[in-house]
């Protein structure tokens, strides 16, 4: 008979050997991708505005500051270009912020996405995202799940025992966060919903192609259907939509907060009431 006590960790071991292709870096003019196949973009930056996120699925991310606008503790997993953890750094000086990257190519790029050198309060570390979180034993705050190769999200940052491991891992008013892009996307839902009691929002970014999924531990704060104007919003309540124009630049970009968020209900995952 054989041991199958063995078959998790040969799984993982080959996983990793796929998730290290050589990554590149192409600049076309004033932006600059991360790609792991020619067109296939994993990050984006801007070099006059490094900080600015690009993509409408992080700044859909970012969101998670309208359940804790002051978390002291974020775990990302998956590093990339740095979007979120640049923007995290610098947006929220308070926070302590810790980013897992199964990739050592990945991060040898990281300076040429100006992510900040590790210091007291940020560091990344080259490690396997579902590792680090089924043996964390510091609760964090805010869970950020972004992690792909360039085979797309691999299988051990989407099972029932991974988003079991997330659960664990929060605080107990935490908020997980996880960005979804591939045809088995309603079954990661699903686990996730079932790991978390069902307190689950999935969003839609601008561009339809991500589901983001937030996920929330205890009973803090929920969310409730989109209001039909903005008379039926009271101001101390959080709506769907985040509110227009009030944090942009001259040029219209997202600057200090996650507003404008250009984003959509997915109706086929509303909370259950």
């Amino acid at each position: 008979m054989p041991d199958t006590r063995q078959a998790p960790i040969a799984y993982r071991q080959r996983q990793r050997r796929f998730a290290e292709f050589d990554p590149f870096v192409y600049e076309d003019g004033d932006r600059v991708t991360l790609q792991f196949r020619i067109g296939e973009i994993q990050s984006e930056m801007l070099s006059s505005d490094p900080d600015y996120l690009v993509l409408s699925y992080t700044r859909t991310m970012m969101a998670f500051t309208l359940f804790n606008r002051e978390p002291k503790r974020i775990t990302v997993i998956g590093l990339g270009g740095g979007s979120m953890p640049k923007w995290c750094y610098r947006q929220l000086p308070a926070a302590d912020i810790t980013v897992i990257e199964i990739n050592p190519k990945v991060i040898s790029l990281r300076s040429q996405f100006y992510i900040p050198c590790d210091d007291d309060r940020f560091r990344v570390i080259c490690g396997d995202g579902a590792d680090y979180v089924a043996r964390s034993s510091e609760s964090t705050e805010v869970l950020l799940v972004d992690g792909f190769d360039i085979h797309g999200q691999p299988p051990q940052l989407c099972s029932q025992e991974f988003y079991n491991d997330c659960y664990r891992a929060l605080a107990s008013d935490g908020l997980l966060v996880v960005n979804l892009c591939g045809f088995e996307d309603g079954r990661s839902i699903e686990r996730i919903r079932r790991s978390f009691d069902d307190r689950v929002l999935v969003v839609i970014p601008e561009d339809g192609e991500n589901r983001v999924v937030f996920a929330i531990k205890g009973e803090r704060l929920w969310i409730r259907d989109e209001p039909t104007s903005e008379q039926d919003t009271p101001e101390d309540e959080v709506g769907v939509r985040a509110s227009q124009g009030n944090n942009q630049g001259d040029d219209g970009r997202l600057r200090h907060d996650i507003s404008p968020l250009p984003i959509a209900l997915d109706s086929s995952f509303v909370p259950k009431t």
